[in-house]
């Protein structure tokens, strides 16, 4: 590091340059784009995939029987305690960056970087899992509706591991829609979440005539069993240390919750949109805040349809809902739930690109990765390179890596995400007291708290090998700065560090 310029570990991004990159007095700063009721459709479509078919039929046949319904409530309060604590950060540095600059302004450069890597995780392997998963979704819809691939073509499409072509095309589409340009990716977002809800309404609809209430009576009594030493590695934290595994009960209902939480993964999504919303400060919050208790509302309307269905001991574990209606006389809805899916995953593979895009955007301005990444494209004013890039990264990570095994990543990338922003409006609240918010989490500081700990209990429900993968993306991510971001960073140019407290960014854009 040059002679003169504070180490990293103190440097922090000035509270007034992120506001002041929502108000377009920065030099790369993205055009406005969204209005508050966009905010809900953008959070809508990334938590509502294709999970809300088959996501409570799966845990209810494995983990937790008809209490299902009360993981879906514990991962919906959960989300919310935190969706609070993104609503008042985003309310007062609203950026691109979300999470990653949050942490930046309140603690700093390295911690910064670390959430950020953290973020990337969780985008970019959400993205090409749910990218994946759309081809499966895509083909067995062509399947139920009688149309046959050619056979060179069938045995690239639809697969769960390996060269996939439908995989391909989805990413590829996709990733050009958002190089156009926020709003021409507003307009298609709009339109197919419209679709993919009436899809869910004629589900619920439909569903809600076979309810028998008997099957949510069924509560199963936990089962446990002495935790094998081959088996270390799959079992929890909380496993391992009281050495019982099991499902059922409320050990089984708790560790539903710490899977659900991916159906939740989104609201965070929406703080990314920031920097293009029209008053930032009132409409950010409103709009993570209303979509995620929609998009819990809706969950827990189809958990309660699907547990209603069918007995948990009857639950078929590859097609719940699917299979439920083809055991009550209504085999057209099969049709429905698959285009359904198919909408919903397009939806959340859209609105994934763009969160990932705006907090890389935000990473390359102040430059912890190249800066040339945060150049806007003239014609459409859309960071169009760092978009492409992320495009062909997810492409290359979802055809030549077993993804869907690795879903639980996302979940731990988001959860320590979670924990970083819960923990940065109790240190705001202390540090910058006077700086204006747009939004207050109530209560604080006890929902913050609340948020953690809640977080806390659902990591130590994930796997150990997981953990473990965690662990060593984190190392490598520490290594990248260390050899890249710590050199090269805007905020290197700043002589003294109080100079980055008091607002002093004379050496952001030397460079």
């Amino acid at each position: 590091m040059p002679e003169g310029h504070p180490p990293s570990i103190v440097r922090r991004l000035p509270p007034s340059e992120a506001r002041n990159q929502w108000a377009g007095g920065a030099r790369h700063s993205l055009p406005k784009a969204y209005r508050s009721i966009d905010l809900v459709v953008m959070g809508v479509g990334v938590m509502i995939g294709a999970g809300i078919f088959s996501l409570a039929g799966r845990q209810a046949a494995t983990m937790a029987g008809p209490g299902v319904i009360l993981s879906f409530m514990i991962a919906g309060i959960t989300s919310l305690l935190v969706a609070f604590c993104f609503a008042e950060l985003s309310s007062a540095l609203p950026a691109a960056g979300s999470a990653y600059t949050f942490a930046y302004v309140i603690f700093g450069e390295v911690w910064a970087w670390i959430v950020g890597w953290a973020l990337a995780l969780e985008l970019l392997l959400a993205t090409a899992v749910v990218s994946r998963v759309w081809s499966l979704y895509a083909s067995q819809l062509l399947t139920d509706l009688g149309v046959r691939l050619p056979a060179p073509l069938a045995a690239v499409t639809g697969q769960a591991e390996g060269l996939d072509l439908f995989t391909l095309l989805i990413l590829v589409l996709l990733t050009a829609l958002v190089a156009l340009g926020a709003r021409m990716g507003l307009r298609a977002l709009r339109i197919i979440v419209i679709a993919k809800l009436l899809a869910i309404g004629a589900v619920i609809a439909v569903g809600v005539t076979h309810f028998d209430q008997r099957n949510l009576a069924a509560i199963p009594a936990p089962s446990a069993q002495t935790m094998a030493a081959t088996d270390v590695l799959h079992s929890s934290l909380l496993g391992l240390v009281s050495g019982q595994t099991g499902a059922f009960g409320w050990f089984g209902i708790f560790a539903a919750s710490a899977v659900i939480t991916f159906a939740y993964i989104g609201f965070d999504v929406v703080a990314t949109a920031a920097e293009e919303a029209e008053n930032a400060p009132v409409s950010v919050p409103k709009g993570i805040i209303r979509s995620l208790i929609v998009t819990t509302v809706i969950y827990i309307a189809v958990a309660l349809v699907m547990v209603g269905m069918t007995s948990y001991q009857m639950i078929d574990g590859k097609a719940p809902l699917a299979a439920a209606f083809r055991d009550a006389g209504d085999g057209f809805m099969v049709h429905i739930i698959n285009l359904g899916a198919v909408l919903g995953l397009t939806t959340v593979v859209l609105v994934l690109l763009v969160g990932l895009t705006r907090v890389m955007f935000s990473m390359a301005r102040d430059g912890l990765v190249p800066r040339r990444l945060a150049k806007l494209n003239k014609s459409y004013h859309s960071p169009a390179r760092v978009t492409l890039l992320i495009g062909g990264l997810a492409i290359l990570l979802a055809e030549f890596v077993p993804v869907l095994t690795l879903e639980p990543l996302v979940v731990i990338g988001t959860l320590f995400v979670f924990i970083s922003v819960a923990a940065g409006v109790i240190r705001m609240r202390r540090t910058m007291p006077d700086l204006p918010r747009g939004f207050r989490v109530p209560l604080s500081p006890a929902v913050p708290i609340a948020s953690i700990a809640a977080c806390l209990w659902l990591l130590v429900n994930l796997q150990i090998d997981t953990w473990l993968y965690f662990a060593a993306w984190m190392a490598l991510g520490v290594l990248v700065y260390l050899l890249y971001g710590r050199r090269n960073s805007a905020l290197a140019g700043i002589r003294r560090p109080e100079d980055a407290s008091n607002g002093d960014a004379r050496g952001r854009h030397r460079r």
